[in-house]
């Protein structure tokens, strides 16, 4: 695993930042000079410093070396491009080649590939990587090209357990969601799950999440904890429950006839590299995670942690698994819960 710092990051993604000034994703370098066969643009919505457009410079980087400067891949983090809806419609259309998306998220266009976000699924990374590494992972892959012009690289990235944030009391049991002002991403996944819970959901899209909280618009939301640090969320949250009630990754989306049109060894050489980065980001993030709970509770966030047991209990007496399970279909319900064993 490396040994990353919340310092290290914060270098690396000054590094990037001047680099996407230069407007490449990487810095200059022998090959730096030469001029590009292949311009590509990838997108995604998390901040420079996160863990994915660190490892995303070192892909990007190694791609225009080991190509002698014939691949250009210029990175726009950040939503730069537009917020997830829009830019998800750039892909689709070829606007944009690569574009780093959560399946739940991608669920709006393609149902079934929010399979791995169903609430209290995955216990631990073994159960995750086992599954999306494994038989789901390749259903869901085959799904997006099936149904889009879309296709997903082997490799899904982390995007970490994702945990609730308050401002006004700390989440110990499923009552406690009762009535709860929940800021949710856009996704009828989300929403069924904390309506399961009597809560109330508020579809907000991230960028304008701390606004929401500042105003009270919502109570609280629910992300990974890297995201809690990032976007500053603990200026306006007190309360961080680690729930774990949901996995969430990105897969990396590629326009696929784009791709296609690629020579072979070009296609080959980004797959790899791209496929290399995600392991090397998924290690980056579970040690960051380790790390940011210090940083949170210096910042005055309150930690408790959760019995999920009596949420998955919840979840099933609401009918929550049993809605899904006839949304996905018995297949990749059975796909799932070979992973991570009986739901319904």
């Amino acid at each position: 695993m490396s040994n990353v710092t919340r310092r290290n990051f914060i270098k690396a993604g000054s590094l990037l930042t001047a680099a996407t000034a230069l407007g490449a994703g990487y810095s200059h370098s022998a090959w730096a000079a030469k001029r590009p066969k292949f311009r590509l643009k990838y997108a995604n919505n998390l901040p420079i410093s996160h863990p994915m457009n660190i490892r995303a410079k070192e892909m990007v980087e190694a791609i225009a070396a080991e190509s002698d400067g014939e691949i250009e891949i210029r990175i726009y983090p950040s939503s730069q491009l537009g917020n997830d809806t829009d830019t998800l419609a750039q892909i689709r259309s070829g606007a944009v080649d690569f574009f780093m998306l959560s399946p739940i998220i991608l669920g709006s266009l393609i149902t079934n590939t929010q399979i791995s976000g169903v609430g209290f699924a995955f216990q631990n990374y073994d159960q995750v990587w086992g599954a999306m590494d494994g038989d789901l992972g390749a259903a869901v892959r085959q799904t997006i090209e099936d149904n889009s012009s879309l296709m997903a690289f082997e490799k899904i990235w982390d995007n970490g357990f994702r945990i609730i944030t308050t401002s006004n009391k700390a989440i110990y049991t499923p009552a406690d969601l009762v009535g709860l002002k929940l800021r949710v991403p856009p996704s009828p996944l989300w929403t069924s799950m904390f309506r399961g819970f009597d809560a109330a959901p508020t579809t907000i899209n991230f960028a304008e999440t701390y606004s929401a909280l500042q105003t009270k618009i919502a109570d609280g939301q629910e992300n990974p904890i890297t995201l809690v640090e990032s976007a500053k969320l603990y200026e306006v949250q007190k309360y961080l429950s680690v729930t774990n009630h949901m996995w969430d990754g990105f897969w990396f989306l590629a326009n696929k006839n784009k791709f296609k049109q690629l020579p072979d060894d070009v296609q080959a050489l980004i797959q790899k590299h791209a496929n290399q980065a995600a392991m090397n980001e998924r290690a980056d993030l579970v040690q960051l995670s380790l790390n940011i709970k210090a940083t949170l509770e210096g910042q005055g966030m309150v930690f408790n942690d959760v019995d999920s047991t009596p949420f998955r209990d919840k979840l099933r007496q609401a009918g929550f698994y049993e809605e899904w399970h006839k949304t996905f279909g018995n297949e990749l319900w059975s796909t799932l819960e070979s992973a991570v064993g009986s739901l319904s």
